[in-house]
């Protein structure tokens, strides 16, 4: 009687042993072979594709499923969040003020510098004047001749001759000379609003600068200065002396008169 027990006992032991056998024995479909052999290791879970048979992923690889601030990865979210609320608030000048304070001045370095930069691209000249302002006032900040640069080139092609000067006042304070770029940006400015006294007095600083001026604004002011015979000699004899082998074209005299 015990043996009869215990052989009972032991049919659904052997059975289920025979099912797993029979599974482990029970041959691989060949296109489900190919299609493994074909695919680079842990290829399934890097790379988006149709889902073998017996194979699901389960898990996040933690990518982003879209498109999360794409062309705009120099610039940090919070940078993003300023540029936006500075320009609905740029026709405000007291919601504005509100927002410089509690958001622009909590701003990082980086972050700070980065708006700048973007306001000056969107030719937002004037949001970009206060934050420069704000940049002025970090205890980091130091001197820069090329943020001054970049800002007054970007006010000069906007036609804000008057913000221009005024930053270029206070670069002259702090004892900064811009490069040849900005001095053809301000003088094409002036003689392009018709303000040829004051594209000669950027001339006259050009002049004095420490650096040798360079061929491109002499062009500039030959070129805007036709219509002033007197100030248009004074810079080609300077042009001259300064450049010997390069020519100075004069135009036909009678379309401008004898230059």
């Amino acid at each position: 009687m015990a043996t009869r027990a215990f052989s009972r006992s032991k049919i659904p032991i052997w059975a289920s042993i025979v099912t797993r056998r029979n599974l482990i024995k029970t041959p691989t479909t060949s296109s489900s072979f190919t299609a493994l052999k074909s695919r680079p290791p842990f290829a399934g879970f890097d790379e988006p594709g149709p889902v073998l048979s017996g194979f699901i992923r389960l898990y996040h690889d933690g990518r982003p499923r879209g498109p999360l601030w794409r062309g705009k990865k120099l610039i940090g979210k919070e940078a993003l969040f300023v540029i936006l609320g500075l320009k609905r608030f740029k026709d405000d000048e007291e919601k504005l003020q509100k927002f410089i304070k509690t958001h622009v001045f909590r701003l990082l370095k980086m972050d700070l510098i980065a708006v700048l930069v973007e306001l000056e691209r969107q030719e937002e000249t004037l949001l970009a004047v206060k934050v420069f302002e704000v940049l002025r006032k970090q205890d980091w900040y130091e001197p820069d001749v090329f943020l001054y640069k970049d800002l007054i080139m970007a006010l000069a092609r906007c036609r804000k001759m008057d913000e221009a000067m005024r930053m270029w006042e206070n670069m002259r304070k702090e004892n900064l000379f811009p490069d040849s770029q900005a001095y053809t940006e301000v003088i094409r400015g002036f003689l392009r609003d018709g303000s040829p006294a004051d594209a000669m007095n950027i001339y006259e600083d050009m002049i004095k600068a420490p650096d040798p001026p360079e061929e491109l604004p002499f062009r500039i002011l030959l070129k805007g200065l036709l219509p002033h015979p007197l100030l248009r000699n004074k810079v080609k004899k300077d042009f001259e002396e300064l450049f010997p082998e390069k020519h100075a074209y004069d135009p036909p005299e009678e379309i401008f008169g004898k230059c």
